[in-house]
């Protein structure tokens, strides 16, 4: 049987969440789909969709949509709805969960990679993270909750773009993509963005982005996201002399006032890595700064293997798989994205240059 495929919903108070939620509860979109309200939620659904005083944790919507409270924790309500599902209580073909404005999604995610029971069940599509324009830049110099939630995102939606100017909205951008430089950041309109762009975006599972999307960690020339930007270009990368950035768009300062502690970079190699040596680094690395990296992952050169190995990660947890063959006359090499708080960019760096073989 195929897994349920799950999107992540997560945003700042007024980004709008809940008005998105409420189109997916109330819209004839012809899918069905459980919606998993946080109940702790600031602005709880219920009051203008559920007007209800029953103690039932599910209810059924006019549309074919259920929507859930998480009374206990994640895992139960996913492994009642699973089994409500089995035995044919309740259909549905698709989840989405709303986390609470405050929340850290790494918990989240991680409840799909820690229990067998969960995994065998559900899969994670994507992290939608909302960006509210208008309040985002004071949010994100105030609140590290609305950092590491773009720190997460496979795919950020900005609101209220109309309220500010174009200017603004550039601005907003170029941090945003400072913090995250692989997430897609589109500007959407809430009453109008098509359900399509927001399922079915299979941007977690790296797997399934290197089918469809060959570039996906390729250098794009626009790409202002990253410093040291050329290091693959060195046969042994100089580390040092990468960190400055060397864009015009740093260099007028646009970034100087925003000194976010969620940050990325990206690491690239030419030489395979030693599968033991990578294996036992990568293990420390999460061991110390494992509540620190908020994403991670990677297309991996391995010695030993004629496949991709591909690799991904959030917080202590990370898995890698064998991806597809390197193609004839492909230039074998390995790129690593890290989003994380605070990263020690040079330890990190010395210490995958460790795993290289000569």
């Amino acid at each position: 049987m195929s897994l349920i495929p799950v999107t992540i919903l997560t945003g700042f108070l007024g980004s709008g969440k809940t008005t998105l939620l409420k189109r997916v509860l109330s819209e004839v979109h012809g899918q069905k789909i459980a919606v998993i309200e946080n109940e702790f939620g600031e602005e709880n659904i219920d009051n203008d969709i559920l007007v209800t005083d029953s103690e039932e944790q599910i209810v059924q919507m006019s549309n074919g949509c259920i929507c859930c409270t998480i009374r206990e924790d994640l895992r139960e309500t996913l492994q009642l709805l699973a089994a409500k599902r089995r035995k044919g209580m309740l259909a549905f073909d698709r989840v989405v969960i709303e986390t609470t404005g405050l929340a850290d999604p790494g918990p989240v995610v991680q409840t799909f990679f820690m229990d067998d029971e969960i995994a065998e069940t559900y899969l994670v599509d994507s992290i939608l993270t909302l960006v509210d324009a208008k309040h985002a830049q004071q949010q994100l110099d105030d609140r590290q909750e609305a950092r590491r939630q773009v720190g997460f995102a496979d795919q950020i939606f900005l609101s209220k773009t109309d309220l500010v100017s174009a200017e603004e909205v550039d601005a907003l951008t170029h941090r945003l993509k400072h913090m995250n430089p692989r997430a897609p950041v589109k500007a959407v309109h809430f009453g109008e963005v098509p359900l399509s762009e927001v399922l079915d975006l299979r941007g977690f599972n790296l797997n399934a982005k290197l089918d469809i999307d060959p570039d996906f960690l390729k250098e794009d020339e626009d790409d202002h996201s990253h410093c040291g930007h050329d290091h693959g270009h060195h046969h042994h990368h100089d580390h040092a002399h990468g960190e400055h950035c060397s864009h015009p768009s740093h260099q007028h300062g646009r970034h100087h006032h925003h000194d976010d502690d969620v940050k990325s970079f990206v690491y690239r190699a030419e030489r395979a890595f030693d599968p033991a040596k990578l294996e036992d680094f990568l293990g420390a690395i999460v061991n110390i700064y494992g509540p620190r990296m908020l994403r991670y992952k990677g297309v991996l050169h391995m010695k030993g293997t004629e496949r991709k190995v591909i690799f991904q990660g959030v917080h202590q947890l990370m898995g890698s798989d064998l991806g597809p063959q390197w193609a004839e006359g492909e230039k074998r090499q390995s790129k690593m994205v890290f989003i994380g708080i605070e990263l020690p960019r040079d330890i990190l760096e010395q210490g995958l240059d460790q795993c290289l073989t000569d």
